[in-house]
């Protein structure tokens, strides 16, 4: 039994517990606060027990739920399948939080622990927080090697662990107790930075996680960590403001950081006000509703033709909380006005140095907001909201017919991406990450709000939306959860649909089977590679080549001996039937249908730069080598260099 409150001022300040109990306990006390609105920082565990932790943090998880001490809140323990997946629960429930929550996720060493860098990869390059508790090898050394250490001759501190540091925003390794402190402190501040966060590692050696400490008890006390909203320095606003002000085809490009500070309300008033027009990226869609009058759609190599139409021409691109991703400039072809000049609100300031904008350092929502006054009075002119409108009811007629194609005999996916968005209610939300999908997505879906749409795209990870269903279910419980899983995906991660039926949590997924990489296929067949290694075909045995006929994977029968309910559809009145029955279900279901592994997809007249081998024996590599080239050419230099000027 732990000791009381009492018991603790009686002994001096101090409570004594292993640095497995004394972790549980500080993040049982550790809320983040916003606005005025206080909520848990770390909402749960997920774990997998291996000799590394079961008799560390599990101990002390199983402690926390049976017997936990005066002051120390419940921490949710989950059990996950796959540590990968686990950090994918976290991310996920952190982008669904708005970032201002999220999980926690602990290993075992060695394979536990490597497994988990896919995922910490992913959690960075997305700005999202999620806490890794890995286990590492003794901080004794006295067995040498442990089950599972990796050995670097050169070094007895090296592990499998040391991979987090360059996937994580912040790394502490604990080999003594009094260490645990400033690493819990220092994981705290990054978990609830809004510009520097991500993976957040704290690397326990699994002899440490059992050892007992005289703890202060100060450690313990509920603690609160406010996220602030920085502003935006006047001069810089004042500048960005005159700068648009000199605009005539302005265009803001609505990113992440928008969706992130909740600046959506902003943003669209901001638009309405100016006239500006408002692209979006994966991460930003739905900051302004797909059906407000300034809004044109996805920008760059997956977008729609009516952001990239107006971007090409842009005199001012006004990148707000956006990474300017390689998709989000089509490989810096997008923005093809000689004369183009970028305004960039982020409150990173890493991320505000980009196309060597004039760099505007702030919360998204306090620096739009201060931008609204600093712009009143000024609107693009009636010619340039003509174009605007012209260009959005062109989209919309592409979108409708992309939508209802009428393809066969197997569906196209744009069809049922089709039923999907107008089946789905405006709050449900969709969720993908990986192949062709996510650009059809950018293309076509009609986003009305930005919780709506759960795309990620910055790691692009295969095995991440069924994981992820999970993550972002447990953060809005009270709105259906749809997740857009492809065949490929599926067979990368399909272990947490275990841990889903476990805790009875109700996520709907459509399966869609087209025997391949839709995407990479495509790219393949354009830029001359013949579609190699893209079917899921049997070895042949006349020619020696994967080209036989289709593998007999059956992926519902697979997904039903996880204890979902699986409904096949063939059509897609079959598909909107199967919809219907899903969302009554009061458990996970899988709705399963084939599509064409070939499309169609949306058109695109946007690029993305995938060099091409420049020698080849292949005609079809030659041709597009060629192609390539061209296209390259009109690639946007980062500093355009002055004709006027000779080369010294």
């Amino acid at each position: 039994m732990d000791q009381s409150k009492s018991q603790i001022a009686a002994a001096g300040g101090t409570v004594r517990l292993t640095v497995g109990q004394a972790v549980v306990r500080f993040l049982s006390q550790q809320h983040s606060e916003r606005d005025g609105a206080e909520r848990r920082l770390i909402q749960g565990v997920f774990g997998i027990f291996g000799h590394g932790n079961v008799c560390g943090l599990g101990q002390a998880l199983l402690q926390n739920e049976i017997d936990p001490a005066d002051g120390e809140d419940k921490l949710e323990y989950y059990l996950g399948r796959n540590e990968q997946g686990a950090v994918h629960i976290g991310a996920a429930f952190a982008k669904a939080s708005k970032r201002l929550s999220t999980l926690a996720a602990t290993s075992s060493i060695g394979p536990g622990a490597a497994n988990m860098i896919t995922g910490a990869a992913l959690a960075t390059t997305n700005r999202l927080p999620v806490l890794l508790l890995p286990s590492d090898i003794f901080a004794t050394r006295a067995p040498d090697p442990v089950l599972q250490q990796l050995e670097d001759p050169t070094s007895p501190d090296i592990s499998v662990n040391d991979c987090f540091k360059p996937v994580s925003r912040f790394f502490a390794r604990v080999n003594r107790p009094e260490q645990l402190i400033t690493a819990l402190m220092g994981a705290m501040r990054v978990l609830t930075d809004p510009a520097e966060t991500g993976a957040v590692t704290i690397s326990l050696p699994q002899d440490v996680q059992a050892e007992a400490f005289d703890w202060p008890v100060e450690l313990f006390d509920k603690r609160v960590w406010h996220i602030a909203r920085p502003p935006a320095e006047p001069a810089q606003l004042r500048r960005a403001a005159e700068l648009i002000r000199q605009s005539a085809r302005p265009l803001i490009v609505a990113g992440g950081g928008v969706v992130y500070s909740e600046a959506d309300a902003a943003l669209r008033a901001l638009a309405a006000a100016t006239g500006i027009p408002v692209a979006d990226t994966q991460a930003g869609k739905g900051a302004i509703n797909w059906d407000h009058p300034q809004a044109v759609g996805g920008v760059g190599a997956t977008g729609a033709h009516a952001a990239n139409h107006l971007a090409a021409e842009a005199d001012v691109v006004i990148g707000i909380g956006t990474r300017y991703s390689d998709f989000t400039t089509a490989s810096r072809t997008q923005f093809r006005n000689p004369d183009v000049r970028f305004v960039n609100i982020n409150v990173a300031a890493f991320d505000a140095a980009k196309q060597s904008g004039l760099m505007v350092v702030a919360d998204a929502r306090a620096a739009i907001e201060a931008l609204a006054g600093e712009l009143s009075g000024y609107r693009v002119s009636p010619d340039h909201e003509r174009r605007i409108a012209a260009e959005r009811a062109a989209w919309a007629e592409i979108t409708d017919r992309c939508y209802h194609l009428g393809h066969g005999p197997l569906p196209a996916q744009t069809e049922v991406f089709g039923a999907l968005n107008e089946l789905m209610g405006p709050d449900d939300v969709v969720i993908n990450a990986a192949g062709s999908m996510p650009g059809d997505l950018q293309a076509l879906w009609r986003a009305q709000n930005s919780r709506a749409y759960h795309v990620e795209y910055a790691f692009s990870c295969m095995g991440y939306e069924i994981p992820a269903a999970l993550g972002v279910k447990l953060a809005v419980p009270d709105h259906d959860v749809v997740a857009i899983v492809g065949d490929g995906t599926y067979q990368m991660l399909p272990m947490e649909l275990a841990t889903i039926v476990q805790e009875g949590v109700k996520v709907i997924f459509v399966l869609l089977q087209n025997h391949g990489f839709a995407s990479i296929g495509a790219l393949s067949e354009s830029h001359g590679s013949q579609r190699f290694g893209t079917k899921y075909l049997r070895r042949n045995p006349a020619t020696g080549r994967l080209d036989g006929p289709p593998t007999p994977v059956d992926i519902a029968a697979n997904a039903a001996s996880w204890g979902l309910e699986v409904i096949k559809a063939r059509t897609i009145a079959d598909f909107k039937d199967a919809y219907r029955q899903a969302v009554a279900a009061s458990g996970p279901v899988m709705i399963y249908i084939e599509t064409d592994l070939e499309g169609p997809n949306p058109p695109n007249d946007s690029w993305w730069d995938v060099p091409v081998a420049e020698v080849s024996s292949l005609e079809s590599t030659a041709k597009a080598r060629a192609e390539y080239v061209a296209a390259k050419a009109n690639q946007r230099p980062l500093i355009k260099p002055s004709p006027e000027r000779e080369t010294p």
